[in-house]
């Protein structure tokens, strides 16, 4: 079992809002635009990191962290980019990397808009948390928390932050 807090677009933007939300991960996982690596130094104080580089990163963080990551924990294909889109509007790199790595669970970030959905065709769950950063068009700031189980996810919660 394993408790996961799930992440993205925080823009160089790591607070107590944010950090009051990750005393129960066991695992974080960051969809890109990280902004510093002053972020995801922070994050690895709390608990292990996934994390992919987004389009507003520098070349420091895409020296430390891939475009996209696959990997696998608690009977799921979990696959992570930062520009991924939703089912039926996958951006088309996304898209490819789902065909080939056929995850349970897609993450992406970059829209700022929080999208929890099921992809019936593709038979896999599509997680956006949104933006837990300052910068964007967002009115609220947001992440998802849930427990992963042998192949069972449950406990998704939204969690809403403000501006």
């Amino acid at each position: 079992m394993k408790r996961v807090v799930l992440i993205s677009d925080t823009h160089g933007c790591i607070d107590d809002k944010i950090l009051e939300y990750l005393e129960p991960a066991e695992e974080i996982w960051h969809a890109g635009d990280i902004g510093s690596l002053a972020v995801t130094d922070c994050l690895k104080q709390h608990a292990p990191l996934y994390a992919v580089s987004g389009n507003i990163d520098d070349a420091v963080v895409r020296s430390e962290f891939p475009s996209y990551c696959f990997w696998e924990t608690e009977g799921h294909r979990i696959l992570m980019t930062h520009i991924g889109g939703f089912p039926g509007k996958y951006a088309a790199p996304a898209y490819r990397l789902i065909m080939q790595f056929q995850p349970t669970i897609f993450v992406c970030g970059h829209s700022h808009i929080l999208r929890v959905i099921y992809d019936k065709r593709l038979k896999l769950l599509s997680l956006n948390p949104g933006a837990a950063g300052l910068q964007g068009f967002h009115k609220v700031r947001t992440l998802l928390r849930f427990t992963l189980d042998d192949g069972d996810i449950r406990d998704m919660e939204i969690v809403e932050m403000g501006r």
